[in-house]
């Protein structure tokens, strides 16, 4: 009976005493007198001193990262007999020509077709009048995709004297067969010209044409020795090593995205309105806020400072700015940054007037892929073509801001140090997984490290 009695005494309290002993660490801090510690987020006072072996992004050991893929480097022939002509007309500026070129090369190929040389079409809005072979190397260019599309710079007389057919694809939406809707017009007409469809998805085509598709964008178009020369010229001209800085903050973009913002200069607001026109009114309450926090809201130029002190880039880098003309607001970038370098001050006068819109954009875009580190703010087309050449090149520092991610971090109130520290561990994950750059899966493939 004594050894039943004392069994029921001790679990009574070690059911009392189990509670007991999970609380009491609780317990303790709860009780015990507060002590000074820093922040969750805090940074160093002064990221200029702390150690960059830890606080700079580059310095940060990547676990993986994307390479070109191996199966494409091996020509895929089309067969000996051709369905026709294909003229591939590109519109905008030169990235935008660049993308509908790439787009048309696979679709030359999926439709085995001789695709002659792409027509660039005139564009006043980008003060544009040059041609393909205005700023590419042509003969590298039909060298390079022999084996994967036959691409020729004359077709015989009886087919050059009458223009092609227009195949209109751009305002094609979703998916959409190729075969089944364009090639009826090629075997008919025997010369087409189109501009491909810009949500066409490439992962559903035939292994031949991504094939195309990968060597013609990324080792087939190069810039002809004209262009190439003035863009070793500016290279060699900027102070090494440095960054290239892809800054968006234009009046046109910013009244395109609808966003608001507060603080701007009454110069930059009255642009953004006249930018803006009757049907772009800015987006307001829930809608507004949803919008930016989905990252749709261009950085300002003092974000994006701030963003780059945040990832430990030094004050003092040298900062190449691949920009285009009427960015606002640049004050906030250079009050912070101050070396940094541009087309028009580093090339004479004479030569910067002389050049056309492609050939801008082309400089600005040599000069990216070449850099000892790529940022930009935006993933447009420029920056979709030059992370995908660095890659190339095995050119593996290289970021894209997160729109998305400091709008939300801003909207639940991070500020000054923890912002920077929220911003800091986003672009960390991201930049060590190798997510620094987002890239066309079917070209490019990623490495464990």
């Amino acid at each position: 009976m004594w050894s039943t009695a004392s069994s029921c005494w001790a679990r009574h309290h070690i059911r009392l005493l189990l509670p007991a002993l999970f609380l009491a660490p609780a317990l303790f801090f709860l009780l015990a007198s507060p002590r000074s510690s820093a922040p969750f987020f805090a940074l160093p006072a002064s990221r200029e001193r702390s150690p960059l072996g830890s606080r700079l992004i580059w310095a940060q050991r990547r676990v993986a990262e994307w390479r070109p893929c191996g199966w494409w480097r091996t020509a895929m022939p089309a067969p000996p007999t051709r369905n026709g002509y294909i003229r591939i007309d590109c519109y905008g500026g030169l990235n935008q020509l660049r993308r509908d070129l790439c787009d048309g090369i696979a679709v030359a190929r999926l439709l085995n077709a001789t695709m002659v040389l792409p027509k660039f079409q005139v564009a006043a809005y980008w003060n544009e009048s040059s041609g393909f072979a205005d700023v590419f190397d042509v003969d590298y260019f039909i060298e390079q995709t022999r084996g994967y599309v036959e691409v020729v710079k004359e077709m015989p007389e009886e087919i050059s004297l009458k223009e092609p057919v227009n195949v209109d694809c751009r305002k094609r939406k979703g998916h959409f067969d190729y075969v089944e809707t364009v090639l009826p017009a090629l075997l008919e007409h025997r010369y087409i010209s189109l501009t491909p469809a810009v949500s066409q998805r490439k992962d559903r085509y035939p292994s031949y044409a991504k094939a195309s598709y990968c060597q013609g964008c990324y080792n087939a178009l190069r810039l002809n020795k004209k262009v190439e020369a003035k863009a070793i010229e500016l290279l060699e001209a900027i102070p090494k090593p440095f960054l290239s800085l892809h800054l968006r903050f234009e009046p046109d973009m910013v009244a395109y995205s609808r966003c608001e913002y507060s603080g701007l200069s009454s110069k930059s607001m009255e642009a953004i309105e006249a930018a803006r026109g009757q049907d772009k009114n800015v987006l307001i309450g829930d809608a507004a806020r949803l919008w930016r926090n989905r990252g749709k809201c261009p950085l300002t130029p003092s974000e994006t400072a701030f963003i780059l002190q945040a990832l430990g880039i030094p004050t003092h880098t040298n900062i190449y700015l691949a920009a285009g003309d009427g960015l606002m607001e640049l004050d906030g970038f250079t009050s912070v940054y101050k070396n940094m370098y541009t087309k028009s001050s580093l090339l004479t006068h004479e030569d910067f007037e002389r050049m056309h819109g492609n050939t801008k954009a082309a400089l600005d875009y040599y000069v990216s892929v070449n850099s000892d580190a790529y940022v930009a703010t935006f993933f447009g087309n420029m920056d979709k073509m030059v992370t995908a050449m660095r890659t190339v090149q095995g050119l593996q520092k290289t970021l894209i801001l997160s729109r998305r991610a400091f709008a939300n971090y801003t909207a639940a109130g991070l500020a000054e140090d923890q912002l920077a520290n929220a911003m800091w561990d986003a672009h960390r994950r991201d930049y060590i997984m190798g997510r620094g750059s987002a890239l066309p899966e079917h070209c490019f493939c990623e490495f464990k490290l």
